[in-house]
């Protein structure tokens, strides 16, 4: 029992999530999260994949904790006071200052006129008795006048608030009955009512330790765990260094520069980074080289030899006959003409060898003398490398071959300021020596450097990303990813990390900022020749171990920021119940919640990417965590399709249910929207023992424009679920008026939520809706009679084989449809239009709300049953999809065979084209009293979708209907006062 106002009221057994959630405002936070790139909390820590924005964890975890009441509304402004995404919230937030012009376009003409002066050139400025009270008063005014989008960009992030002030406590405590003045207290005190404790957030998946982290900032107890030994590093990093006093973190800056300068000063004394003037090289460029089978001629290989596009530097490539091969020379201040051959002479282009001696190409499978045999099976032809090998062998098929160095160089002025210059040039007799001072350098201490775990001495193990590395270029160790010069960096810092570091922080730190430098220092860093960039990349750009043909190496001192990684300190109020490496179905400690975001459907492959970390990480890793192990576990991964992985998966969410209390909930999230893979997640955890009580989808990997449509193709799916506790039996075919109920009770307290000044959900939320309605009636059931949950996970799928739970989801989704109605459009006259009337109206919905993506509009044909839909679009491209308008139509197809051919909105839009060819609605009327035998009887329709298109005529991202628009809206004034 909890008290509001004098008055003791029962706990609410429902969360807030379980009722609402605020997707859009979610959306765009977490999206403003992914905009800061390296500036996230825990991206400075090392690389992991698909990492989840902390603010949606921290949403996520609060609309669990935080009771649905019966004032839905208030519900939802105290829930975004306490995430400061409110007005008052996001003044608090508020770091950056409106720009004048901005104050001033925002404006009424009056307050333009009392605040400022305009200069006769167009000018603007404050009025001279203007006081800065009056000027914040006016940041104010505009801030509020600003769209959630427009504030954002004047915003830090809810997680950089320290607090909110008093005054918005009292408010929060008042409506929740509770005594909190921090994030913490209020979700410690939330969890104690719930659960009678603090409650253990737990993820078995913890990855970047993204859960775990936020979990424990917020004031709960945490249990992490992953398979995989490098997810756990950095989870334990996420709590323990960032959780580190200032006093610690201040320790461990100066031990990262320690090293860094005791690495700096050994390099420095080997003499392999200068050059004969004391120049230092902080960038290193290098390519494959390989023989032309045409002419014999040895080709530098590269897709350009644009080097910089801001400096205009390029590699030109010089026949030497006498060498059969290329001298490489490099010119910086390049002319256009020059630019542009530099990207015409690439010497691989589409995937094979041009020779420009020759003038032949070459495939590169054929190169790599790979061979295909009548089963259709590829013998892959290069040699692979042996265990001792770090350079290749001189017969190999590609050699390595150093083309360029970026030099820095410090210089005094005419004035005596101290200036730096960066120049690149082709490598000289001394670079090369010095190439081959590493080797040796390299070559002394390798054996040793194995065998104490400085450098990789590790097998690539045949994979879905490995195994091209072995086909594309003969590695079979981990170490031959990497060339000698960032072989002997890495393992240099290896050695002194082992040297030096005193504590199990450091030794983290230290291991942290060597996967940093590997990330950044490898055989697969991409050369970025873009303005203000000319670096090397990161390996990890994408989700993938591709192989190159040219790369870039980075000196030291370019590693710096790397090594030198962010660390941030925050106080972090928890007990760690349990990190540790583990296999999800062995877990047996007890979470009163379990977040997790499970690998699904193969789409990352991290048991082999992190591999690439694991084969640098090994020794010292055990060193420092004794009790956990060092391999990936492959064979154990949760990965791939089929009847293996749902098993596996019904192994280990029946396994959570079970380390769960009766009261206990889970977040499932996951990024598919595929019907098929909702069935397939859905079987899986109803066959685990877990029932959906709601479901919504936040978009974290789009684009702006994207996000504020609530883009539904690349967004995030929450998944809400507690224990299953019926024991009731139900038949298919009684649940469709159960579900069609729920559908509709779903939507409407959606859109009696919503907010009409900045809407929160889009039609793609509630077909999401409908989703989440008809699986929360189908799990809420022990058993249905007609569908065998274990047969359907064991069968394999056959193309265009629709499961029965397949079945009752696209069944949703037409109820949903037929229930949306567009807003402007008459319910009974929707009804009456056919599918295809239909899915041609609410497609100039979408229209009209900016979205173009295509998979919205196939969305919209499953919904409505369109099987033919693709003659009703002007363009099907991606993110360009768009319906004809009239004009587009013209008079072809009138009357065909299709039901929209005949129907009465394409004799409306005929209507349209004939009234603006002539430019005469009385045109349009008369077709459509000639060719409508039921004329007067539809004339009510008729009006009502010309009225619908004329809504169109100012809609700014929609200027192809503008004129349509405008005859429409005549048009329908004429039909409408039409009279026999």
């Amino acid at each position: 029992m909890t008290k509001r106002g004098g008055v003791r009221m029962a706990y609410s057994e429902q969360s807030f999530i379980e009722v609402q959630f605020p997707v859009s405002k979610v959306s765009k936070e977490s999206y403003k999260e992914r905009k800061a790139n390296l500036g996230q909390t825990l991206t400075g820590l090392g690389k992991w994949w698909g990492r989840k924005p902390l603010i949606l964890i921290r949403a996520a975890l609060l609309g669990l904790l935080m009771p649905a009441n019966d004032n839905p509304k208030k519900d939802r402004e105290i829930f975004l006071k306490i995430l400061t995404m409110d007005e008052a919230g996001l003044w608090l937030r508020k770091n950056k200052s409106i720009p004048m012009q901005e104050i001033y376009d925002n404006l009424t003409p009056g307050e333009r006129k009392r605040y400022f002066k305009e200069e006769s050139n167009g000018k603007i400025s404050y009025r001279k008795d203007i006081t800065r009270e009056e000027k914040e008063n006016l940041q104010r005014l505009v801030f509020n006048r600003l769209s959630y989008d427009q504030k954002l960009t004047y915003c830090v992030r809810p997680e950089e608030v320290d607090n909110l002030p008093e005054t918005e406590w009292k408010k929060i405590n008042e409506y929740l009955g509770t005594n909190a003045s921090t994030l913490q207290e209020l979700v410690q005190e939330l969890g104690r009512r719930r659960f009678g404790k603090i409650p253990v957030v737990g993820d078995c998946f913890c990855g970047g330790g993204s859960v775990p982290f936020e979990a424990a900032r917020m004031g709960c107890d945490v249990y992490a765990s992953d398979l995989n030994p490098i997810a756990m590093l950095l989870t334990w990093a996420a709590l323990n260094i960032n959780g580190s006093s200032e006093e610690e973190i201040t320790s461990l800056r100066a031990f990262q520069e320690k090293i860094f300068e005791l690495a700096d000063k050994q390099i420095t004394a080997w003499g392999i980074e200068h050059n004969e003037e004391g120049h230092r090289a902080n960038s290193y460029l290098y390519c494959n080289e390989t023989v032309c089978p045409e002419c014999g001629w040895r080709v530098p290989l590269a897709p350009s030899w644009v080097i910089g596009k801001g400096t205009n530097t390029v590699a030109i490539l010089k026949e030497n006959a006498d060498k059969k091969g290329f001298d490489i020379e490099i010119k910086s201040d390049a002319t256009k003409a020059e630019m542009g051959q530099a990207e015409k002479m690439a010497t691989i282009q589409d995937s094979s060898l041009y020779c420009p001696h020759c003038k032949n190409t070459t495939p590169i499978t054929a190169i790599r003398r790979d061979r295909k045999h009548d089963d259709r099976t590829v013998e892959y032809g290069l040699r692979r490398w042996e265990a001792h090998e770090f350079i290749p062998r001189p017969d190999d098929v590609f050699q390595e071959r150093l083309y360029c160095i970026r030099y820095k160089r410090e210089y005094v002025d005419e004035k005596g300021n101290v200036k730096t210059e960066r120049y690149y040039t082709a490598p000289t007799d001394g670079a090369l020596e010095r190439e081959k001072k590493v080797v040796r350098l390299l070559e002394e201490r390798f054996a040793e450097w194995q065998e104490k775990g400085y450098i990789p001495n590790s097998r690539i193990e045949e994979g879905d990303e490995t195994s091209r590395l072995m086909r594309e270029r003969g590695w079979t160790y981990w170490h031959q990813l990497f060339n000698p010069r960032q072989l002997l960096v890495h393992g240099l810092l290896m050695e002194l990390i082992d040297q030096y570091a005193k504590t199990k922080k450091e030794k983290v730190v230290g291991l942290l900022g060597v996967n940093k430098c590997c990330d950044w220092n490898s055989k697969l860093g991409v050369w970025h020749s873009g303005a203000g960039v000319e670096n090397s990349q990161n390996t990890f750009l994408n989700q993938a171990l591709n192989t190159l043909f040219n790369y870039g190496t980075r000196g030291l001192t370019n590693l710096k920021n790397s090594w030198l990684f962010s660390m941030n300190n925050f106080t972090i109020r928890y007990n760690i119940n349990v990190l540790t490496t583990s296999d999800a179905r062995q877990i047996k400690n007890i979470a009163e919640i379990w977040l997790t975001d499970p690998p699904y459907a193969d789409a990352i492959n991290y048991h082999e990417l992190s591999e690439f970390f694991l084969a640098w990480d090994k020794k010292m890793l055990l060193d420092i965590f004794p009790e956990w192990y060092a391999d990936s576990k492959r064979a154990l991964a949760v990965k791939g399709t089929g009847e293996s992985f749902n098993q596996s998966m019904v192994e280990i969410y029946r396994n959570l249910a079970e380390q769960m209390p009766k009261d206990g909930m889970q977040i499932v999230m996951f990024t598919h929207q595929n019907v098929g893979v909702w069935a397939d997640l859905t079987l899986i955890l109803w066959a685990a023992g877990l029932r959906v009580t709601a479901a919504w989808n936040i978009a974290t990997e789009t684009d702006a424009s994207g996000l504020k449509q609530g883009n539904y193709v690349k967004g995030t799916v929450l998944l809400v679920l507690r224990k299953q506790t019926s024991e009731e039996t139900a038949y298919l075919d009684e649940l469709y008026p159960e579900i069609e109920l729920e559908i509709k009770r779903q939507i409407d307290s959606m859109r009696e939520l919503d907010d009409k000044e900045d809407p929160n959900f889009s039609d793609t939320d509630y077909l999401l809706a409908a989703y989440a309605a008809s699986l929360k009636v189908l799990t809420s059931y022990r058993q249905i009679e007609d569908i065998d949950v274990n047969y359907e996970l064991s069968k394999t799928r056959v193309s265009g084989d629709e499961s029965p739970v397949e079945k009752i989801i696209n069944e949703a989704v037409k109820i949903a449809y037929d229930y949306l109605t567009p807003s402007g459009f008459d319910s009974y006259l929707w009804k009456m239009l056919t599918s295809e009337e239909r899915f041609y109206i609410k497609g100039l919905d979408l229209e009209k709300d900016g979205i173009y993506q295509i998979g919205a509009y196939q969305e919209l044909a499953r919904g409505f049953g369109v099987r033919e839909y693709k003659d009703l679009l002007a363009s099907i491209r991606a993110n360009q999809a768009r319906l004809k308008t009239a004009m587009e139509f013209g008079m072809r197809g009138l009357g065909g065979a299709d039901s929209f051919s005949k129907s009465l909105l394409r004799n409306v839009l005929a209507a349209l084209h004939q009234a603006i060819k002539a430019e005469d609605t009385i045109q349009g009327r008369n077709w459509l009293k000639n060719e409508l035998p039921n004329y007067w009887s539809q004339r009510n329709t008729i009006v009502e979708i010309l009225e619908f298109i004329s809504a169109f005529e100012n809609i700014e991202n929609m200027p192809h209907w503008k004129e349509e628009a405008r005859y429409a809206r005549l048009l329908a004034e004429l039909v409408k006062n039409d009279s026999v």
